[in-house]
Order: C-alpha cells, then sequence, then structure tokens
C-alpha cells in the first residue's frame, strides 16, 4: 500500500513538473490565441504549425540553427579540452602554488558574467578585431571554472594506485590523460557537455553585442529579436512567443534524453587489483 501511495505522489509530482512543457507545446500549435486554462486541451481542428512557419519566414531557422550549433559546439569542445587538463593539472600534478591557482579559479565563479561584459567587449572586438565571427563568440566561454572545478574533484576520486603503475611504466602525463583518467571519468564528461550546452545555447546578449549580421547570429539572439518585434505583429502572438521557446528548448531536451541513462558513477576503483 505504501508503494501504491509512492508511486501516486511521484506520477502527480511528474504531471506538476511536466504540464508547462506540455502547455507550452499545445500553445505553440494553436491557430487561434487561448491563454485560459481551457486552452491545455484544445479541439484538433485550433492545431496547426502556422506558428512555427512564421518564425521560419522571419528569422530562418535552419540558418539560426547551424549558428547555434557552431557556436555551442566550439565552447563545448574548449571547455572539455581545457577543462580536462587543468583539472588534471589541479588534482594529480604536484607544483608550487597549485592551491593558490584553485583558490582563485574558486573565485572567478562569484564574479557574475554581466561585470565582464564591456571589458570583454573590448578586448574581443577592439582588441583582437573579432567581431562578426563565431570565434569572437566562442573564445569568452571556451574556459569554463565550473567545468574545471568537476573535473577536478572526479580526478581526485582516481585511485593513486593507477598513476603511479602508469609511471613505472614509462608512461607520459599527456599518455596517463588520455588513457588511464578519461575513460573512468565519463560521466563527468557527459554532465560537463550537457551543463556546458545550456549556456551557450540560451545565450543571446554576447553573441548580439558581438554581431549584428542576421545570418551570423545564434537560434537564441534570432528568437529574442522575432518575440520582442515580430511576434506582436503576427496573427496569433501568444502562439508565436510559445512556438519559440519550444524551438529553443526541443534541442536541450533531446540531448538530455539521449544522455539521461548515462548519467551514473563510473566504479573507481574497477582499474585496481584486490
Amino acid at each position: 500500500m505504501r508503494q501504491t501511495w509512492r508511486f501516486i505522489g511521484l506520477l502527480l509530482g511528474a504531471f506538476v513538473f511536466l504540464f508547462p512543457f506540455y502547455y507550452m507545446l499545445v500553445g505553440s500549435l494553436q491557430e487561434s490565441p487561448d491563454s485560459s486554462v481551457g486552452g491545455a486541451f484544445p479541439s484538433p481542428g485550433n492545431l496547426t504549425l502556422h506558428n512555427y512557419q512564421e518564425i521560419n519566414k522571419a528569422i530562418s531557422l535552419g540558418r539560426s540553427l547551424v549558428n547555434s550549433g557552431i557556436f555551442t559546439g566550439g565552447v563545448i569542445l574548449g571547455t572539455l579540452v581545457f577543462g580536462v587538463l587543468a583539472g588534471y593539472a589541479l588534482a594529480r600534478l604536484q607544483f608550487r602554488g597549485r592551491s593558490t591557482v584553485f583558490n582563485l579559479m574558486l573565485l572567478v565563479q562569484v564574479v557574475p558574467f554581466q561585470l565582464l561584459t564591456i571589458p570583454l567587449y573590448v578586448l574581443i572586438v577592439r582588441s583582437y578585431g573579432l567581431a562578426d565571427s563565431y570565434l569572437g563568440m566562442i573564445l569568452p566561454f571556451a574556459i569554463n571554472s565550473t567545468a574545471v572545478f568537476v573535473f577536478r574533484q572526479y580526478f581526485l576520486q582516481l585511485p593513486q594506485e593507477l598513476f603511479d603503475a602508469a609511471r613505472i611504466d614509462g608512461a607520459r602525463e599527456l599518455d596517463i590523460l588520455w588513457r588511464v583518467a578519461v575513460p573512468l571519468v565519463k560521466p563527468a564528461l557527459l554532465t560537463g557537455v550537457l551543463l556546458t550546452f545550456i549556456g551557450p545555447w540560451n545565450e543571446f546578449l554576447w553573441p548580439f553585442l558581438i554581431t549584428k549580421q542576421q545570418d551570423m547570429q545564434p537560434l537564441a539572439v534570432s528568437l529574442s529579436n522575432y518575440i520582442t518585434t515580430v511576434s506582436a505583429r503576427a496573427a496569433n502572438p501568444f502562439g508565436a512567443v510559445l512556438a519559440g521557446a519550444c524551438v529553443l528548448a526541443a534541442p536541450a531536451v533531446a540531448l538530455f534524453l539521449v544522455f539521461q541513462r548515462r548519467f551514473i558513477s563510473s566504479s573507481l576503483e574497477s582499474g585496481v587489483k584486490g
């Protein structure tokens, strides 16, 4: 009986959590606007893809998705490469000032990105001349201190015997990192990919500052411009806004569904005998 009530409670919790997503999807498909509670259960005759077609005409969804893929993919690549290297160095290498570097890295996390926007803009656009370029969008996000912290904590959990044995066999540090450490921290890599993806995928302020060219703007920037300007003139402004939200949220939800089964801890002791 207790398990039955627990199942009912979990089912209700899932319903409460998923209902806003369901309402967003249904609202985006409505031909005539209905923002009331009854709009969550529309008649089939009121469902259409017209709102999505209007967005595609206004901002070219295909090109915006490609721009977002380039921007987000570059950020994820930089975060994984630099995050793994820095996390491994802070966890397993002995050098003077290691604790100071780690404390400074933690201090960086308390500084809001908005405070750095103007200095970064001057540096990227005026000093480096990277306006209207994908590289100018990617560079400020290429190193993520949170990802470095996550990777460091995972590397600290690995048994020291694995590294000692690899060094005795003559392996170099990069070989140890790639062949010994990285295969054992795959959950951290997947977590880093998902958490890193969400930030740049939803980022609209920085890409908008870097370029005003519509054919280079990521999806978040294009949708933000559409929602604040064009959607008010649409036949169904309510549905247009919800359709834009669905387009922006769909890739993040799909990525989570693909990788959610892999967010499990590895057996960190599996490489050590008895």
